[in-house]
């Protein structure tokens, strides 16, 4: 089974407890538009590539793993998009989860799916027991404070803003996860992987920051020029265009170049590389590739 139907099947398993009949259909539907259909899937495909590197020997824990990460990246845009923070009525190319549902469900939708990235670790713990303690820590770590998507978020409330903790944490903390949860569930050590997994984080960061300035928003299917509207801390801002780029370069070398030595190493380096293309603007990408 290839990675991407790996993910969905797993991600649509997870969200099966809110479709029961038994839910209120209002949020059901909330968190089924935030999560379906999904962007490129960036962390838990890193995540399955991670545990494909090291073996794989449990994929249903890596499934798990891979979309525990990514219902929490659905729940920080349901979140980041609320009227409090960005005030977005675009995501994916379509209304956003607060648009489409109200403000109300919204918050509720993107609690929910909090909660089931949690349940979608603990469902598969029968599966590897002892691998459960180190994915639940993992996950809580890049979720809350004092360094997970929460805090990041909470960095956009703060006056003064160091550029390296928001991104650490709003982009970063994820990224990290992928990696490290990758590893974890397959046995293997996690440690050598949270360099991989902090480098890939901030090229990310760099790369929407990138994005927002120069990209059409049909490109990414949100809107643009809103890092300036709204003051946020931003790499192209920061160190102007050219400079963010070659940040972003660097750092993506850095990553593949952080790559453990394991079987899968240079499967994982290629596929680093290949995003390079992806994640800038189509007029910034062929210089990146």
């Amino acid at each position: 089974m290839d990675a991407g139907t790996r993910i969905e099947e797993a991600l649509a398993t997870a969200i099966a407890a809110v479709e029961d009949p038994s839910a209120p259909p209002g949020l059901a539907a909330a968190v089924r538009h935030a999560v379906f259909p999904g962007g490129a899937r960036i962390r838990p495909r890193l995540c399955l590539a991670v545990a494909q590197a090291c073996g794989d020997d449990a994929p249903p824990v890596t499934d798990a793993a891979a979309a525990a990460i990514e219902l929490l990246h659905c729940a920080s845009l349901v979140h980041d998009d609320l009227p409090c923070f960005d005030d977005a009525e675009v995501r994916r190319g379509r209304p956003s989860v607060h648009r489409q549902f109200g403000e109300a469900l919204a918050v509720l939708a993107g609690d929910a799916l909090i909660v089931l990235a949690f349940q979608a670790l603990v469902r598969v713990a029968e599966t590897s027991p002892l691998r459960l303690p180190a994915l639940l820590l993992v996950v809580g770590r890049c979720a809350g404070a004092p360094a997970g998507i929460v805090a990041g978020q909470a960095w956009e409330c703060e006056r003064q803003v160091v550029l390296a903790d928001y991104q650490r944490a709003k982009t970063g903390a994820l990224f990290v996860a992928a990696t490290v949860a990758g590893a974890v569930a397959a046995g293997a050590e996690s440690d050598p992987w949270r360099a991989v997994g902090e480098r890939l984080g901030e090229a990310y960061q760099i790369a929407d920051d990138i994005r927002d300035v120069v990209a059409h928003p049909e490109e990414i299917g949100k809107p643009v020029g809103r890092d300036a509207v709204l003051d946020r801390p931003s790499a192209a801002r920061q160190l102007g265009l050219h400079g963010a780029v070659t940040r972003f370069e660097e750092l993506l070398g850095n990553a593949a170049g952080a790559v453990p030595a394991c079987a899968g190493a240079a499967a994982l380096r290629a596929l680093i590389q290949s995003e390079a293309a992806r994640l800038l603007p189509k007029n910034l990408a062929r210089r990146a590739a």
